[in-house]
């Protein structure tokens, strides 16, 4: 049955082509298939967030303070980590795999079907993507879960997870990435993201580009969708932990969220998740779910909101694996995100020397995440991954990484390889940080289980 499901066309691990991408991406198919279910998707509230990154971080925040208030929750994230269940959770536990499994037996028939109808009409039945879509919103419906966070897979105006009817919409940020899809403009990608905007509907935004904040601004507008926005609505301090490579700590964040027509709502909280751009990213969670309270009269307690600040985690999201030496997972995989994960480790970590293990995907601004890392890191082992036929070859790597750290970075063909390279070497007082992609974190979480430290 799984076979079914991976043998789907999945744009995950391959690209689109020179198609028009109204002609790869259909609503249409996730709506049909949908329908074909009885539309569960219908029977409990959703928010929806995209943004180039912390949009995952977002989505797991926001579920984490509703549960924390009692109710449950499901969340859409992806891509996984480890399992695939991963993607489709309920209060916080991924879906067990025979759900996992009797959901895709029900859907497969279905598909099926649309298979054979869309074929006729000379196009693709659903996609590994809309398949996980339509997976979830059946599953959160079975669950009788009381609200749906759902996360975007790519873009927004095109994804599958758009064909829902959010109480709220939130854009967290945008920075270029995905540009041979999405576009290579700022502009351009906040035209697709602000696709997820719907009338009426509330939008909260933390983009900061003051293009792209306009062009967003600009859609909610035409669309009458309230406007909640950083800075002139949502405002944020952060306190950042220190000596985190000697245990675990939290950082400490003030917000003020003031909707408008409504005195502001504060909070002052522990925040488990590192880095000032994880504050930010609990700022609009909280902003999220407090709009979503005021307008469906729901009662979240402000100890609901503390306790999911300083509790939630997130994996591969500058995850701290283990200690003596530090090891940290980070799924950064754009320049912004590099940037936010070298300011994050020099603000919370102190170490003798820093190593890096870095493998990117096919389209990634290599070059520029290299030459951030260069300044921040001692030493490189340079990788790739392999479950993912859109890696970037390692030799690519290495030609650019001659240009811009001659003599500081060995080249291993494997995540298994270059932990065992980096590990004959690090010292007890070092750090060790595996980036670059979501698919590389993946593929060394697996690693460190077969070959500890």
């Amino acid at each position: 049955m799984r076979e079914f499901l991976l043998g789907r066309t999945n744009y995950e691990k391959t690209v689109p082509g020179n198609a028009p991408r109204s002609k790869v991406f259909k609503l249409s198919r996730t709506r049909e298939l949908l329908e074909r279910m009885g539309n569960p998707d219908r029977s409990y509230p959703i928010v929806h967030v995209t943004g180039t990154k912390g949009k995952g971080s977002t989505a797991v925040i926001a579920a984490g303070i509703l549960r924390a208030a009692g109710y449950r929750v499901g969340v859409f994230t992806s891509p996984h980590l480890l399992h695939v269940e991963e993607r489709l959770a309920v209060d916080g536990r991924p879906c067990p795999p025979e759900h996992f499994d009797q959901l895709l037996a029900e859907l497969r028939p279905l598909v099926r079907e649309m298979d054979a109808a869309w074929e006729s009409m000379g196009e693709g039945g659903p996609t590994y993507f809309e398949i996980l879509t339509a997976m979830a919103a059946l599953y959160f419906a079975r669950q009788g879960v009381d609200l749906a966070v759902l996360e975007v897979g790519l873009g927004g105006r095109l994804d599958a997870t758009n064909v829902c009817r959010p109480v709220v919409s939130v854009i967290t940020s945008i920075s270029h990435d995905h540009t041979d899809i999405l576009g290579t403009s700022l502009k351009q990608i906040a035209w697709e993201k602000a696709g997820i905007i719907k009338r009426g509907v509330p939008v909260i935004s933390g983009v900061a580009d003051g293009e792209a904040r306009e062009i967003i601004r600009r859609v909610a507008a035409k669309r009458a969708a309230p406007w909640i926005a950083h800075p002139e609505h949502l405002a944020y301090r952060y306190r950042p932990p220190r000596h985190l490579e000697l245990g675990d700590g939290r950082g400490w964040v003030e917000m003020e969220i003031r909707l408008p027509g409504e005195s502001p709502f504060s909070v002052q909280s522990e925040l488990r998740l590192a880095g000032d751009h994880q504050a930010r990213n609990a700022m609009l969670a909280v902003a999220a779910v407090r709009r979503w309270q005021r307008d469906w009269g729901i009662r979240i307690p402000r100890a609901a909101y503390q306790e999911a600040l300083a509790n939630v985690a997130a994996p591969a999201r500058i995850e701290v694996v283990r200690r003596k030496p530090v090891l940290i997972m980070d799924a950064a995989h754009n320049v912004a995100s590099v940037e936010a994960l070298c300011r994050t480790l020099n603000e919370c970590f102190d170490a003798r020397r820093k190593w890096v293990i870095f493998g990117t995907t096919q389209g990634k601004d290599y070059g520029g995440m290299l030459q951030l890392l260069a300044s921040h890191f001692d030493h490189f082992v340079l990788t790739q991954y392999h479950g993912n036929p859109r890696m970037l070859p390692v030799e690519v790597l290495a030609a650019a990484a001659s240009r811009i750290m001659p003599g500081r970075f060995s080249v291993c063909p494997d995540a298994m390889e270059s932990w065992q390279t980096v590990r004959a070497a690090v010292g007890t007082h070092d750090l060790v940080c595996v980036t670059g992609s979501f698919f590389l974190a993946a593929e060394m979480s697996r690693t460190l289980q077969e070959s500890p430290l």
